[in-house]
């Protein structure tokens, strides 16, 4: 089966050593890595940045025939909630497109105030919603004085002594920013957010002291995202969606924690990006710093990086549970490099010390082969972790490589299986078994789903590693 898009052809055969490098995940011990020479030829891209064949639409009258995007693959033009609007990739009903973000709520306009001389308290509430991030347009506080924002409980709280884009002090939550009107606090886990001024003295403050809040991003209720997938089903005909192959094979990573502990630990590093608190992506470290990967048409500029979340640990406590796990949460901090014919973007994250332990991901620096086994690690409509190991077919079939290249948006630049995605996967590493190393980035719907080949984004990525 072949796909076609229009997009820049790339050339120029090359070969490249193949990069294991480690895992510093607690969990099942360390992954130890070295390099290893390949010999296999491949085609690389233009060596930085981005390309301008393939800007939004595609031109059907180049695509084949007869086949239907997967789920969630309606990317048309488009912008996030606060960044900056950019061309998404047009549906069609032949043509493949972007699995995509997975849209997980929406933003509210609010006016709140909380001074000294009114309560010192606030609560946004919206119940059954997976999180909910408070926008600041001010925050003014007298010295000494401060602002949390937390769960009801108080078991997560972040602090806020000032307006993190005049002063950052060092004691101080982390935020992301969007454009200048203001700052948001990282997301609440949870449908309750509560803000509250905390003051070391009594008494009232002068008048230019308060804190307005002026937007509340919220997570769609489960009720919310069944409506919502129900009518997306019914615009697609009624069918299943296409980037679930079959029936759902993809479970909660830490059903595998026992049965396969290596790809249960493999999964840890692989972390869940709130993209200007309404929109979903997956992303991964790729090296034992603060370098992370995930899809251009997830984050694809510096404005949304400023303005993302990401949560590692974002997993459930039971196989099948709805517990979560406690969730650690950095922001997003510089875009190192993006491409839009590969689909990647490098970028690194603040407060790199509080996810350190969650560990890296080896890169597979070769072209894939058909017929091998691999697993994806991923967060399908932002759900907690899950694992695609296990694929429709006889005889308990695994996921496996089905055609070792085929066309993404540019000739060769993919290679296609039938592991299960949805959503939200965009930006999921795409990890060969026999080396437990990244073979693929993820970035396609369509059965077969498809990722961007790793011996072909790594020579544009190799000096910022």
């Amino acid at each position: 089966m072949t796909r076609r898009r229009t997009g820049l052809l790339v050339a120029a055969g090359v070969a490249v050593a193949a990069l294991a490098v480690g895992s510093d995940a607690a969990a099942g011990g360390p992954v130890v890595g070295h390099l290893m020479t390949g010999s296999t030829p491949h085609a690389t891209a233009a060596a930085h940045g981005t390309s301008d064949a393939r800007t939004g639409a595609h031109d059907a009258a180049n695509a084949p025939t007869g086949r239907r995007t997967g789920h969630g693959d309606a990317a048309t033009t488009g912008s996030h909630a606060g960044g900056t609007s950019r061309g998404r990739h047009a549906e069609s009903a032949t043509e493949p497109a972007a699995v995509g973000v997975a849209e997980a709520g929406s933003q509210d306009s609010v006016t709140r105030h909380v001074d000294y001389s009114g309560s010192p308290t606030t609560r946004f509430s919206y119940p059954g919603a997976a999180y909910v991030k408070v926008h600041f347009a001010r925050l003014l506080v007298r010295p000494g004085d401060w602002v949390t924002v937390s769960d009801e409980s108080g078991k997560q709280s972040y602090t806020y002594r000032g307006d993190p884009r005049l002063l950052k002090l060092p004691k101080d939550s982390p935020s992301t920013v969007s454009g200048a009107d203001g700052f948001w606090a990282m997301s609440i886990t949870g449908d309750t957010a509560v803000v509250t001024l905390h003051k070391t003295l009594p008494g009232p403050g002068l008048g230019k002291f308060g804190v307005d809040v002026d937007r509340v991003a919220h997570g769609f209720t489960a009720s919310q995202r069944a409506d919502r997938e129900h009518k997306q089903r019914l615009a697609e005909g009624g069918r299943r969606p296409e980037s679930v192959c079959g029936s759902d094979d993809a479970q909660d990573a830490v059903c595998y924690k026992t049965s396969h502990p290596v790809e249960y630990q493999h999964s840890l590093p692989v972390a869940r990006l709130l993209i200007n608190g309404t929109t979903l992506c997956t992303a991964w470290r790729v090296t034992a710093d603060d370098r992370m990967l995930t899809n251009h048409h997830c984050i694809g500029d510096q404005a949304d990086a400023s303005n993302t979340e990401v949560w590692f640990n974002y997993q459930c406590s039971s196989c099948g549970g709805s517990e979560i796990a406690p969730v650690t949460k950095v922001p997003a901090d510089k875009l190192l490099r993006t491409d839009e014919t590969l689909d990647y973007t490098l970028f690194s994250v603040s407060d790199f010390a509080s996810i350190k332990h969650f560990g890296y991901l080896g890169l597979d620096i070769r072209k894939p082969k058909a017929g091998e086994q691999v697993y994806i690690p991923q967060h399908p409509e932002g759900d907690p972790t899950k694992l695609a190991i296990a694929s429709d077919g006889e005889n308990g079939a695994t996921c496996r490589i089905d055609e070792a290249t085929i066309d993404g948006y540019a000739s060769n630049s993919d290679t296609g299986y039938r592991c299960d995605t949805a959503p939200g996967a965009s930006g999921s590493p795409v990890i060969a078994r026999s080396t437990n190393r990244v073979i693929a980035l993820h970035h396609l719907g369509g059965c077969p789903n498809s990722g961007v080949r790793i011996d072909l984004i790594y020579p544009q990525i190799k000096s910022l590693l």
